[in-house]
């Protein structure tokens, strides 16, 4: 076989796995199936995911502007309002604190605190 011959095959088969693709769409949206095209159902995900990056980035910021947390430890999940923090502060006071400072901020419906108190290695 040659390479021509080859690429004509690789052809056929590419457009007959796409051909069966679209026929299996067309197949899964009968009568009352979501016959929204998977595009448009992209950007809402798409903007969620932006949304809660942002929010992630402003509760973080909060935190950060409260100098006497050491906010390198803590990270920040947010998930449509839902913000998960997790990590080490250096004492037990500012997990409580963390948690309040974090429910101000504008967009946080709840708030899931799994902050731990960093165990120290210097005999402290």
């Amino acid at each position: 076989m040659n390479i021509r011959t080859g690429l004509g095959y690789l052809g056929a088969l590419v457009f007959a796995v796409v051909s069966l693709g679209a026929l299996a769409q067309t197949a899964a949206s009968g009568p009352g199936a979501n016959d929204a095209p998977p595009v448009a159902s992209a950007a809402p995900a798409k903007s969620q995911r932006a949304a809660n990056r942002a929010l992630r980035r402003r509760v973080y910021a909060t935190v950060v502007k409260h100098q006497e947390i050491d906010a390198g430890n803590i990270s920040v999940v947010a998930r449509g309002g839902a913000v998960t923090l997790d990590g080490t502060v250096s004492d037990a006071s500012q997990i409580s604190k963390v948690e309040d400072i974090v429910r101000g901020v504008p967009g946080v419906a709840s708030v899931t605190n799994r902050l731990a108190v960093r165990k120290s290695f210097n005999g402290e």
